[in-house]
């Protein structure tokens, strides 16, 4: 086990990680060659003489715009263990967002993979921007503009830089403080308001210690990753926490479908993973629900008899086991609310997964609860290190706004002190805009957001959240998005047409016949959500959304966009 408590900055992580697991596989392809820790340390070090000749300096901006891959990893290192500060940039970003952060962010090195780069634009060159390098070779793109003299064979800044190459020091001498940036996480939230928020070593370093005393990840570990790199539950707990604990890391180079993901840890055969709840619950509705469904009499005693229910569970729980390579130990969920319904399977299925709750802002972990020890609806117990209280129209208070403090809370959002000043007050404590509750055992539950909220006419609150998960349970639903219309609660709901299909014969009725189907099944899904739901945040309305969701990284729903 790595002696991660002792670490207070990523260079101090990657040196213990790169001396104590020299020889173990660090990073690789599910399809391809894998890359040792050793092998690893020394394309870090060559990385950083390529970013000293290219003038990168302590505190410099260096963005990576990619997919997954295993060079990913090895470039964030290079750039924070040598004091520049890295700029991840998300792959499903649009151009003209990746254009705005390069521009915010004053970076001035940029590396892309080949199916990036035709994000960046050359007037991205009136910026800082100085040189841009390839993800998958770790050299120059020379001719990456053909009309800016930027990279032109006579070009000061060009001569300069191959003049430098091999004869520049390696990087050995530097201090970074733990207080120093080592990253900025540009956002993709639901209320479309992109915020770059700057994370500390302390910040990254504490989180890595905080899930290592959440459950034990040791060099035997192997890990697969399916989420984003650039969104911080990625990077936190699926890069940083393996890497510091001498684990693997394996990496899919095609689009993570389920059933990409599904050949993949037949291959890898993962004891780690990752995964936001629409990973699994898709799973779930596909493989589960529906072979239960396929059987009227099974379909019957699932829903209405409780022990039947949790013996065809525990079965369904073995066969996703060996479906998912046999070995898993930790199937951590994050990123957004678990959908209670499909929690409950995962708990009689004795699944081992474990739930974690966090914010970009605070790198990510709040709280987190291990296979074992989770209860479904909650998110588990505070971080070690971690303050909380409750805050409701300035006063402390149960199911209010959780405002939590420690050494994982963010150093504001870069270039925007007027936002940091909304939610980080000058004595640390951030205001994470979720509305929750702790029980007398210490468990945190969080009901939704209070920027979602919608009152009733006696006062409650009605947590649109919570409304959706009992609409998703339909087999026919694929998403659903609750909010307030002139005073009553309403919904859009996204069906699974494909299922639609099959179930109904489409060949000989007219569009209009469908459409009125489509809605009568919407208002049976009303009728059914109802009868689970109290008075006062039944649904009043529903309506067909007919193309499906936007949504961010993590799979939440861009509510601004759709209400």
């Amino acid at each position: 086990m790595s002696s991660i408590s002792k670490s207070k900055t990523l260079l101090d992580v990657s040196t213990l990680a790169f001396s104590q697991f020299a020889e173990r596989t660090f990073v690789g392809n599910v399809d391809g060659e894998t890359i040792t820790y050793a092998q690893a340390e020394q394309k870090v070090q060559a990385l950083q003489q390529l970013l000293i000749s290219a003038g990168i300096e302590q505190g410099d901006k260096v963005a990576i715009c990619s997919e997954n891959m295993p060079n990913w990893g090895i470039v964030y290192i290079a750039i924070t263990s040598m004091g520049a500060v890295a700029v991840p940039i998300l792959p499903d970003f649009h151009s003209n967002e990746v254009h705005h952060i390069v521009k915010h962010s004053e970076a001035k090195l940029i590396f892309f993979s080949d199916k990036m780069n035709n994000k960046l634009a050359e007037d991205d060159f009136t910026s800082s921007l100085e040189f841009v390098f390839s993800l998958e070779t770790l050299s120059l793109i020379e001719n990456f503009s053909k009309r800016s003299e930027l990279f032109a064979m006579g070009s000061e800044k060009f001569a300069q830089f191959k003049a430098k190459l091999g004869k520049v020091d390696p990087v050995n001498k530097l201090i970074i403080d733990e207080q120093d940036l080592a990253v900025i996480i540009y956002t993709s939230g639901t209320t479309g308001q992109s915020k770059g928020v700057m994370l500390s070593h302390k910040n990254l370093v504490s989180q890595v210690y905080q899930a290592q005393k959440l459950i034990d990840i040791n060099e035997s570990d192997r890990f697969l990753s399916i989420l984003p790199l650039a969104h911080t539950f990625e990077c936190s707990a699926g890069f940083l926490v393996p890497f510091s604990n001498g684990a693997s890391i394996y990496y899919i180079n095609k689009t993570p479908a389920p059933k990409i993901i599904l050949k993949a840890m037949q291959q890898t055969k993962p004891t780690c993973m990752l995964s936001v709840p629409l990973v699994i619950e898709k799973i779930y509705k596909s493989k589960v629900q529906a072979s239960f469904n396929k059987n009227v009499v099974i379909k019957y005693l699932y829903n209405h008899v409780p022990f039947v229910r949790k013996k065809l569970n525990k079965i369904a729980g073995k066969k996703l086991q060996e479906s998912f390579g046999g070995k898993i130990r930790l199937f951590g969920i994050g990123g957004a609310k678990l959908s209670p319904f499909v929690e409950q399977f995962l708990q009689e299925a004795e699944f081992p997964y474990a739930i974690g709750y966090g914010l970009t802002e605070t790198a990510p972990i709040i709280a987190g609860a291990i296979p074992g020890k989770t209860a479904v609806g909650t998110t588990g117990l505070l971080a070690e290190g971690i303050e909380h209280r409750f805050v409701k129209h300035g006063q402390e208070g149960n199911d209010a706004e959780l405002h939590v403090r420690g050494p994982n809370i963010m150093m504001g959002y870069y270039k925007d002190q007027a936002r940091t000043d909304e939610v980080l007050d000058k004595d640390g404590w951030l205001n994470t805009g979720d509305l929750g509750c702790i029980d007398k055992n210490g468990v945190l539950s969080i009901n939704g957001r209070s920027k979602n909220v919608i009152i009733g006419a006696s006062g409650e609150n009605i947590y649109p959240e919570a409304i959706e998960s009992v609409i998703n349970e339909h087999a026919l639903v694929v998403d659903s998005l609750v909010y307030e219309l002139d005073s009553k609660v309403v919904a859009k709901i996204y069906i699974d047409y494909d299922l639609f299909d099959e179930t109904h014969n489409i060949n000989n009725t007219s569009d209009s016949a469908l459409h009125a189907e489509i809605l009568a099944i919407l208002e049976e899904i009303k009728i059914e959500a109802n009868t689970l739901l109290a008075n006062y945040s039944k649904i009043c309305t529903v309506f067909e959304q007919s193309e499906p969701f936007i949504k961010t990284p993590t799979k939440k729903i861009k509510r601004y966009l759709h209400v």
